[in-house]
């Protein structure tokens, strides 16, 4: 079960942190855009010049990647990938900031994702100044919260638990923390409200973990994204604002997720981030624009606004400009950014004109990075480059080609900067560039942060923890804490407790007790005219077997299956249907339980629809392996990671359309530390053969997972039944 949530330590911490106001010194870097979420650092004495072969070269590690660094005290951390084929994870790497020497890592295995081994270790992880603790959100949908020793906090699969969507073209959000909170962005498709695909953020509590809230401010999404998230003060009230999926970019308060504006300006996601100037946000993207046929658009909104900004109203916009990976920067009146062809353009931000430009490359992902009056970038084409924005020309005192001709060395994250030095990030390697000897810098900046101010009148009620997965008889209590409508907490408050759609009790002080059935529902607060919930699934442990006979509906407690699937009626009975009317739904991976299980077996009858020779693929979930036939293929294989085709076990296999087989699953995690999974097929009128159809030993295992099955009706429909999970004997 979920433990239960306490939330003195939050209250007291939030109270206390949320209005900072004083100066914090430019020493760490511990967000993808530095300290000040914006791409600025107050460092000064910095290189103006450097070489990879050893001028200003502090240390060089033979460590690439594609993500930014963050640096606290005297660690660094990099978020990367390890192995090749069968031993490839994404990692965590802890550096001596002295030394480059290597700490500790700590490694996560990549599971029912459509991620390409080429595309792990995307997100930056976020550095927490207050615990010195470290969060990091893996391409495959794994967020892990681990201390500055590499000890692991916790752990939430965020694909399993609520049905995250990875995609072909790997793109994660970076976590960002406030307060209490660590929050992380993406799309999902869940159960209940939630059920349908959607961009939304999570906010998870940074010491246990647990659930807080989740916003779903999003339209219907296009793609997934990885826009750097903001922390920013708008007329004395802290907003979250981040692009997403849907095309556009929205603005939460971080404390409750309650959106408070949202800019649709894109017909694809938004990947970069937005940048303020008093209560003026800055936005790009360089996809097809919404109201137009002209690709790319910069943009000058109002960030005090309210509901949805429509395109009309920006202050200025430039079409035409594909700013879409490199986010920029603001220096005073002029907005710099590099546009996807590696040329640096300069607007003035009154009036969104051109400045200037200069060429830098080819291609362009890095974001700029300001400090010392100079700007710090990297290309795709494997260039360095430091230059000084002096107008009308921006002047290049330093470029270094990274690798070789045969070679070249990618730049595809931003810099970091502390202590004197600057940290890159290439595809082969990391450089610390600058001092030998760190040199703590003495500037301070302020955060761009509320007033403090006292609470208003209390606006939503928050339930804590939410999204919890029950066992029969658990016993959870919860917390019903008052915010005004600027996301201020007010105070914990007794409320009205009822329940709806869930089976068991809620008393008087919110202490709730797990019914005997499974269900999804909700436990709810009211107070006067408010209401707040937090959404419970209620999941029995094993065995199952469910025949659909006597169901009514898809059950609730699935996740990643309504909407997908339905239930229908043919001469065996009711039956499960993957349904093949939407070509962007044909494909589903559903889990059925908790993430935390392991040792089990899994059986399922399966029949795909066989029409102009075309057939479906359809398989059983445990513990994070898939055993699936493949129509068209006339295949079985035994997966954990699709892309990855070198820990895929397969072999030919023979069926037949509109032919009932019957699979099986069983996975057990062996005392020598490796994971064997084994998975068998055969027509489900005949005897069950007595040899397994594909079998694997993971030396690099998932030693837990969720039960589940997997379907594609590409073409056509597939047909599940007779589903039974039970622990191994």
């Amino acid at each position: 079960m979920t433990r239960p949530f306490t939330v003195l330590h939050f209250v007291k911490c939030f109270v206390l942190c949320v209005f900072i106001t004083k100066p914090i010194s430019a020493n760490d870097w511990t967000n993808w855009r530095g300290p000040t979420l914006d791409g600025h650092s107050a460092e000064s004495g910095l290189p103006t010049s450097w070489s990879p072969m050893g001028q200003n070269l502090t240390w060089k590690v033979p460590i690439g990647g594609r993500s930014t660094p963050i640096v606290m005290g005297e660690n660094l951390y990099l978020q990367t990938s390890v192995g090749k084929g069968k031993t490839l994870q994404e990692r965590v790497i802890c550096f001596n900031v002295d030394t480059g020497e290597i700490k500790w890592e700590h490694r996560v295995n990549i599971f029912m994702s459509d991620v390409p081994t080429h595309r792990v270790g995307w997100a930056s992880p976020v550095g927490d100044a207050q615990t010195k603790n470290v969060y990091a959100f893996t391409v495959g949908g794994t967020l892990v919260a681990l201390t500055r020793d590499g000890r692991l906090l916790w752990e939430r699969s965020l694909t399993e638990e609520f049905g995250l969507i990875t995609t072909h073209g790997g793109r994660t959000s970076s976590p960002i923390i406030d307060s209490e909170l660590v929050i992380v962005s993406g799309l999902n498709s869940g159960w209940g409200e939630q059920a349908r695909g959607g961009q939304r953020f999570f906010a998870f509590d940074k010491h246990s973990g647990e659930t807080i809230w989740i916003s779903s401010p999003g339209g219907r999404p296009y793609d997934t994204t990885y826009s750097p998230p903001l922390l920013a003060a708008v007329s004395g009230r802290k907003l979250l604002i981040a692009g997403g999926g849907d095309g556009a970019v929205h603005a939460i308060l971080p404390q409750t997720g309650k959106s408070v504006w949202r800019f649709e300006f894109s017909k694809r996601g938004i990947n970069t981030g937005t940048v303020l100037r008093g209560n003026t946000a800055f936005v790009s993207h360089s996809e097809e624009n919404l109201k137009s046929s002209q690709m790319g658009l910069v943009a000058a909104i109002d960030a005090t606004s309210k509901g949805d900004i429509h395109l009309d109203s920006a202050k200025w916009k430039v079409e035409g400009f594909l700013g879409g990976f490199s986010s920029p920067v603001l220096v005073h009146d002029r907005l710099y950014q590099v546009d996807n062809s590696a040329n640096l353009i300069v607007f003035n931000t009154e009036t969104g004109n051109e400045v200037s430009k200069l060429n830098l490359g080819t291609i362009q992902r890095a974001s700029p990075v300001f400090a010392d009056g100079r700007l710090y970038v990297g290309t795709a084409n494997g260039t360095f480059y430091i230059i000084e924005p002096n107008e009308p020309e921006l002047i290049i005192l330093d470029q270094d080609k990274l690798g070789s001709e045969k070679e070249i060395e990618e730049i595809i994250a931003s810099v970091a900067i502390a202590d004197g030095r600057i940290y890159l990030v290439s595809s082969s390697n990391l450089y610390a560039i600058g001092a030998k000897n760190r040199q703590p810098s003495s500037n301070k900046f302020l955060l761009n942060t509320p007033d403090e101010r006292t609470a208003g009148e209390p606006e939503s009620i928050q339930v804590a923890p939410t999204e919890l997965i029950l066992a029969p008889d658990d016993v959870i209590s919860f917390t019903a804490r008052l915010f005004d409508e600027n996301g201020i907490f007010i105070r914990e408050e007794d409320v009205n407790w009822s329940l709806i759609d869930l089976p068991g009790t809620v008393n008087t002080q919110g202490t709730f007790r797990a019914g005997q059935d499974a269900s999804a529902g909700r436990v709810v607060a009211t107070l006067g005219d408010l209401s707040g919930s937090a959404r419970v699934r209620i999941i029995p442990p094993l065995p199952w077997n469910e025949t659909f006979d006597s169901m009514t509906q898809i059950p609730k407690h699935w996740i990643n299956a309504t909407g997908k699937f339905e239930l229908r009626t043919i001469e065996d009975g009711q039956v499960l249907v993957k349904k093949a009317d939407n070509p962007f739904l044909r494909r589903a991976r559903v889990y059925m339980g908790p993430p935390n299980w392991s040792d089990m077996t899994i059986t399922a009858d399966v029949m795909a629809i066989e029409k102009k020779r075309q057939m479906g693929n359809v398989g059983v979930l445990a513990q994070r392996y898939a055993f699936v036939i493949m129509g068209n293929h006339q295949r079985a294989e035994l997966r954990s990671w699709q892309p990855e085709t070198a820990r895929t076990a397969r072999t030919s296999f023979s069926w037949k359309g509109d032919v009932w087989y019957r699979l099986k699953l069983h996975v057990e995690n062996r005392a020598d530390g490796t994971v064997r999974a084994r998975g068998k097929a055969w027509p489900r009128y005949e005897a069950e053969p007595s040899s397994w159809t594909v079998e694997r030993i993971d030396t690099i295992p998932n030693k837990v997972g969720s039960p589940g099955i997997v379907a594609d009706a590409t073409p056509n429909e597939v047909f599940i039944d007779n589903i039974e999970v039970i622990n191994n004997q």
